[in-house]
């Protein structure tokens, strides 16, 4: 289950983000997809946990395939398929050696790999996809707005569920 929730969870933020328009907070601009997205590094921690880190970076190169086909079969152009083929390698990859390599209770894992895994997630899209230098959705002057925003939420999802952690028992 734990495989089918991370790989459903990744989909699902694809069609979220395409389906709705971004969330505006004051300068904040937060894509849909967002808060399912910051679920994906507990979800993959989770996997790890079960399966493995070697089995992970399989079901990590898995959910890379079906994000990237999801993503174009939404019309996505190529540059946003690259940009978040791009930042999920990265933050997915650092997450997973992040989360491998502390010496901590399984919720502070989770949270820091977390945090740092969200961070590069969003600030490689935003830069790579939508800055001017991809898509140019954003002006340069909207991009750290949109690292930023993406950043809290994510942190706030990761917080969330290492505080969930903490409470239970069993992974």
């Amino acid at each position: 289950m734990r495989i089918i929730f991370y790989l459903t969870s990744i989909v699902l933020a694809n069609v979220i983000t395409a389906a709705f328009q971004p969330l505006t907070l004051s300068i904040f601009i937060i894509p849909m997809g967002t808060l399912l997205i910051g679920a994906t590094f507990i979800l993959r921690d989770l996997v790890q946990n079960k399966f493995g880190r070697k089995k992970t970076y399989g079901f990590i190169g898995l959910a890379l395939i079906l994000s990237a086909i999801v993503s174009f079969l939404l019309g996505d152009t190529m540059v946003i398929v690259l940009a978040s083929a791009v930042s999920f390698l990265i933050s997915e990859t650092t997450d997973t050696e992040i989360y491998t390599r502390l010496n901590l209770p399984m919720s502070w894992r989770v949270f820091y790999s977390g945090i740092v895994g969200g961070l590069l997630d969003s600030a490689i899209f935003v830069i790579i996809g939508l800055s001017p230098i991809g898509a140019n959705f954003l002006s340069w002057e909207a991009v750290p707005a949109a690292i930023i925003g993406q950043v809290i939420v994510k942190t706030i999802i990761q917080a969330i569920g290492a505080y969930i952690l903490s409470r239970v028992k069993s992974y």
